[in-house]
């Protein structure tokens, strides 16, 4: 989209947000170039704009409909299924709603309820093969393989050249183990289209799990790179392949590479760690386990690994908590004691590493098969998204006691090279070919939406203008009392050298004018202003202060006092980072709890002069979130929302504290709103949180 029609596209907008009147949004110019935009990829913006045809004609089923494909694309599969039934509860006859509502329940993983919408489809297009295709994995999914089959065969009998229902059936035969139907279906599908990516990764599967041809496999796996050769799971697989057939070189290459595709890959790093400690290149094989724990510091695989790492290193301390921690979570598992007892003995701490020996010794002769079979599906559990490929590159655990058979398969599955579940992706077909971009694929780091300023500066979007409204803002503006038009805002942008130039200008301006007069409150809030215009917090809040003296009950200047000491709070907490060489958290952890504490009670006081003020709410959660105070900071951004239902931030960051407290569904519901008020981060968010 070229520069021109984005800043007609923005000005629109602009346009039909400024005026409150419905009658002024022209619905079907709105619709048109929301369609646009949907077309050209745009999905964030074309949300924008059947927002504003909704606001208008709340009775159309269409912008909630086209609404829904943009979510769907963007991944936000609970806000496309509550668009789709409010499009079919205003017309129960649009067959595309009853299309995307299907597809996004089987994406959340409810299948029954998809089948349930599908049929719905059908019944006003009978023999729609996207349908029918939709309805047979989610009846596979949910076991129903004879309906599944039935399916598959019905699509065969209209579309006898559809490779993927071939495929389908594949996936079906191999459900209920009929591995020579799974591989005729593969073979026709793949002479009918050889270019078919899951043919392949699923011929490479029974190859392995049947056979064991691990040649076969690789030539499979082979295939499938060079059609699609940046899929860092097929690299992995590749890997694990490569090692089994003793090509260590071109395992590690393909880890190597799969990290390039994907740096923060678990199980790339989880199994190239274990190469690296197969050739003693322990402290290369340390760094990437610490980088795994980083990713997710319950991986009890990578926690046993590092133990083992840090005693080969003589770094037993730290090899002694690791295990521990294994132990604590597996208090049946023998191999944490032995392995325990090893690194105490090693201390010289002879009475715990006896002591330890025994529990080992003990626990391995009540660990029967079945028990044995039990941990080995509760340690696969720990891995959600991989499955076991195979005998550890690094053997059993080291200990001078040799347990029995049993208790070596449950050490085995802590210390074995991981294989990504599966790279056949069997996506949902949808008819409707517009959909493309994918913002929440972009790599964005995970935080939190920053509180809001007042600035005589913004960094409008093509999503939203990025200015909030305050009464007392606008009072003052109107006065036209200040020296530069303020708004509110959380995307401050980087200044350049004559407008910070400006705002020098202007604070001497005020010095002279202040030597000469009496001062005025807003004399003292307009230059200190000036001052957190160009940084200088220690005066702005010095300014702040005598405004504050002058009228006690002028909840501007706590506005403007409270961003003066966040400015401050910010660079001494920068200032401890740089001087004591600590984490950021770290640093702003320790750093002078009482100034959090000043900032918070002048936002306080805000909200008793102005209690409906929104943004002080928000800007107090913001706060609230930073100092950890989670519950309260849930609390200020619900009143936030309560107040300003169309608070973006103030949702995204609520859905943030629910995601981190456990509550999926309530986060992914906040930054599904969120996103729709053009958010765009929630998406990103939406998408790791589901994975």
């Amino acid at each position: 989209m070229t520069a021109n029609l984005r800043f007609f596209l923005l000005a629109l907008l602009i346009a039909a947000g400024a005026g409150r009147s419905v009658a002024q949004v022209n619905t079907d110019q709105v619709m048109r170039i929301g369609q646009n935009a949907l077309y050209f990829e745009d999905y964030m913006l074309s949300i924008q704009y059947f927002n504003q045809a909704i606001q208008a004609k709340p009775y159309l089923a269409q912008p909630y409909f086209l609404r829904s494909i943009a979510k769907l694309n963007l991944e936000d599969y609970r806000g496309a299924e509550e668009d789709a039934s409010k499009a079919l509860e205003l017309n129960p006859f649009l067959s595309d709603a009853w299309e995307v509502r299907g597809v996004a329940r089987q994406n959340q993983g409810r299948n029954r309820a998809a089948v349930a919408d599908y049929d719905e489809a059908l019944k006003l297009l009978p023999r729609n093969r996207s349908l029918m295709f939709n309805k047979a994995l989610a009846l596979n999914d949910i076991h129903d393989y004879d309906g599944a089959a039935a399916t598959f065969a019905e699509i065969i009998r209209y579309y006898p050249g559809f490779a993927n229902a071939y495929l389908g059936r594949a996936r079906t035969s191999m459900a209920l183990n009929d591995t020579a139907s799974a591989i005729a279906d593969i073979d026709k599908a793949l002479a009918m289209n050889p270019n078919t990516l899951n043919g392949y990764i699923m011929r490479a599967d029974i190859a392995i799990n049947t056979k064991g041809d691990y040649k076969q496999a690789l030539a499979d796996i082979d295939k499938a790179i060079k059609l699609q050769p940046r899929m860092a799971g097929l690299y992995i697989n590749r890997a694990f392949l490569r090692y089994k057939l003793d090509s260590y070189s071109g395992a590690m290459a393909d880890y190597d590479y799969a990290l390039t595709l994907d740096p923060l890959n678990s199980v790339a790093l989880f199994n190239r760690a274990l190469l690296l400690s197969e050739v003693n290149a322990n402290d290369l094989a340390l760094e990437d386990f610490n980088r795994v724990l980083r990713l997710d510091p319950d991986d009890y695989r990578a926690l046993y690994n590092r133990a083992l790492i840090h005693r080969a290193k003589g770094n037993y301390d730290a090899a002694a908590a690791d295990i521990t921690r294994v132990a604590e979570h597996y208090p049946d598992f023998p191999g944490a004691f032995y392995l325990r007892g090893a690194i105490y003995r090693d201390q010289g701490k002879l009475a715990k590493a006896e002591a330890d020996f025994k529990k080992g010794e003990a626990l391995a002769k009540a660990l029967t098969p079945e028990v044995a079979e039990k941990y080995n599906r509760e340690i696969a559990a720990s891995q959600p998204d991989m499955e076991g490929g195979g005998e550890s590159p690094s053997g059993t655990p080291a200990t001078d006691n040799v347990p029995q058979a049993s208790e070596v398969e449950v050490s085995r599955r802590f210390a074995q090279l991981l294989t990504v579940d599966d790279n056949a992706d069997f996506r949902e077909e949808y008819n409707n070919t517009a959909i493309r971009g994918r913002i929440q694929d972009r790599n964005l780091n995970v935080e939190t939406e920053p509180m809001m300023m007042l600035s005589f500066y913004s960094s409008p979007t093509e999503l939203r203008r990025n200015t909030y409204y305050i009464r007392e803002v606008d009072d003052l503006n109107a006065t036209r009392m200040l020296r530069f038009a303020l708004v509110v805002t959380n995307k401050v942008p980087t200044l350049d050298e004559s407008t910070v130039a400006r705002h020098f200008q202007s604070i001497e301006y005020y010095n002279s004018y202040l030597a000469t007069h009496p001062g005025r409150p807003v004399d003292f809030i307009g230059r200190a202003l000036d001052f957190l215009t160009v940084r200088d917090y220690a005066n702005a809040e010095k300014d702040a202060d005598r405004a504050i003296e002058l009228t006690p009950d002028l909840a501007l200047a706590y506005l403007v006092r409270a961003q003066a000491r966040y400015g401050s709070y910010l660079l001494g907490a920068d200032a401890a980072n740089t001087n004591g060489n600590k984490p950021d958290a770290l640093a702003r952890a320790s750093f002078n709890a009482k100034a959090m504490a000043d900032i918070i009670a002048d936002y306080d006081r805000v909200l008793e002069l102005s209690p409906h003020m929104a943004v002080a709410w928000f800007n107090k959660g913001t706060l609230l979130l930073e100092s950890e105070d989670y519950n309260g900071a849930s609390q200020a951004f619900t009143r936030a929302i309560e107040l300003k239902p169309d608070f973006g931030e103030a949702y995204y960051n609520r859905g943030y504290i629910a995601l981190r407290a456990g509550r999926q569904a309530e986060g992914v519901a906040d930054l599904g709103k969120a996103g729709e008020l053009g958010i765009v981060p929630a998406y990103n968010l939406i998408k790791r949180m589901s994975r």
